[in-house]
């Protein structure tokens, strides 16, 4: 009888896990964002000032260090070059130092004019520090496109997000609530995630109408204008239960609020995807189930801060 050889049955590859459904992907982002915001809030209204304080301080710390973090990762996927460790450590140094005039901790409450010299200073000498560090590279022909990456990873996150501390310490009129700074925190957060909530819901729902779809293709114009409908009716509401405690906020600032914030946290959610797509990634990080990273989760509050704020200082208290 002849030898017959049994061939081995190739292992079969498993299936693919299906995709989430929409529905969990939102109940995933929605579970992160309220667990995640619930804690800052909670530190913000502790009532005890030096432990909300500090509490703030260390969580724009953690904030600044880890969407830099993504950013200069999300640079070299994309094959370019970084001073990522400078970069990192002037982020903490500005995100500090802004605290401290803003805080008072200098032993004066500094105006903004002192807070955004103290800015102006510090971005000459990190230009000055970045020809530096440069110089001493003992093999870095793209300096130029290292020195471009790392100051621009500087001004998209801390520098930005510089302006909630100005929001979170502004100095209001006399009268106003002590704690008015912390409610208009609250409220640029909750208008601004209110447009992501709009636009993710109205996209899902109803949207055919894409809007850049080269650089984020599950965006449609039906979202955009959920997240605009949205997020005005929620500037309206919150403007209406929170009273006195938003200084010179009436119906008419928060219908402008509502659609400027929600208008720029789309070109800000669009911002971010340009840069992911750059780096051919879905997420800037892993951090949150549903959301991604640090920079997923700001990049729609990083343009909204600065308009906040300077709405704030040159509209509702002039």
């Amino acid at each position: 009888m002849p030898h017959m050889s049994i061939e081995p049955t190739p292992p079969v590859a498993p299936a693919p896990s299906p995709a989430p459904s929409k529905g969990k992907v939102f109940l995933r982002r929605l579970t992160s964002s309220l667990v995640l915001w619930t804690v800052v809030l909670g530190a913000l209204f502790s009532g005890n000032k030096t432990l909300s304080d500090v509490v703030f301080l260390l969580i724009m710390l953690l904030l600044a260090a880890s969407g830099l973090f993504e950013f200069y990762g999300l640079v070299r996927a994309r094959g370019l070059v970084c001073f990522r460790k400078f970069g990192m450590a002037a982020g903490l140094l500005m995100v500090a130092g802004t605290f401290l005039h803003c805080a008072g901790k200098l032993g004066i409450h500094d105006s903004p004019a002192r807070v955004n010299d103290f800015e102006t200073i510090f971005l000459i000498l990190f230009v000055l520090g970045l020809c530096i560090r440069q110089f001493i590279a003992k093999d870095n022909p793209h300096g130029i496109t290292a020195m471009a990456t790392t100051l621009l990873g500087l001004m998209y996150v801390p520098w930005l997000l510089n302006f909630i501390q100005k929001i979170e310490f502004f100095r209001f009129p006399a009268g106003a609530s002590p704690d008015a700074g912390t409610f208009y925190v609250l409220f640029f957060i909750l208008v601004t995630k209110f447009s992501d909530v709009g636009a993710y819901c109205t996209g899902s729902l109803i949207g055919k109408h894409k809007m850049i779809p080269r650089i984020s293709p599950g965006k449609t114009w039906e979202g955009f204008a959920g997240a605009v409908v949205i997020s005005t009716a929620a500037s309206v509401l919150f403007a209406h239960f929170a009273g006195a405690k938003l200084p010179g906020m009436n119906l008419t600032h928060a219908v402008i609020l509502g659609i400027i914030l929600s208008v720029s946290a789309v070109i800000g959610d669009l911002i971010e995807s340009l840069f992911k797509r750059e780096a051919g990634v879905k997420d800037s990080g892993g951090y949150f189930p549903g959301i991604g990273g640090i920079l997923d989760l700001l990049d729609s509050l990083l343009f909204n801060a600065p308009l906040m704020y300077l709405y704030l200082r040159h509209v509702l208290t002039r």
